[in-house]
């Protein structure tokens, strides 16, 4: 790792500020995350708030997919207590998505496989740390790369349809 780590942020559709419902799958090679995206309900008079389920129907719904990816983590904060996150001090904010420059996680993965006998610190030099942040949670990956597709319907269908289809 050369120099400070830094935030840089990143295009990705807005999740939902109230209930985004992020899902998580992965196996060894593929990470799909499905959440509900920030749109606009007209139906909404702003009197009577729903609820939302991930199996709520007619919601806009993001698919990232990294596929392949090295990492990830999945969890807190939420974003009443991201100011506690390491990376906050750097411009980490709630909503919002990130790379990570200069990452001391690829850095830690790097150095912890330099006991492989075949080992080069290139097989790192490609892989990016990214970050999103939801309402009540927060992704963090390593991949070298990564797409996203919107949906309509519920968040586990989509998910489920994602998980069956390969690249």
């Amino acid at each position: 790792m050369s120099g400070a780590e830094t935030l840089l942020p990143i295009e990705v559709p807005p999740s939902s500020p109230g209930a985004p419902l992020p899902h998580v799958f992965a196996d060894e090679s593929r990470l799909l995350v499905a959440y509900i995206a920030n749109a606009p309900d007209t139906s909404f008079d702003g009197t009577n708030p729903r609820s939302v389920s991930p199996a709520t129907v007619n919601q806009h719904v993001v698919v990232l997919t990294a596929d392949p990816y090295l990492a990830f983590q999945f969890g807190p904060p939420n974003d009443e207590t991201i100011s506690g996150h390491r990376l906050y001090a750097l411009g980490l904010r709630p909503y919002e998505a990130f790379e990570v420059r200069n990452s001391a996680w690829i850095a830690s993965l790097e150095k912890t496989n330099r006991v492989h006998p075949s080992h080069t610190p290139e097989l790192f030099s490609n892989y990016r740390h990214f970050i999103l942040t939801f309402h009540d949670s927060m992704l963090e990956f390593i991949a070298e790369s990564f797409s996203t597709s919107l949906h309509n319907g519920t968040v586990l269908t989509v998910l489920m349809e994602g998980v069956g289809r390969r690249a």
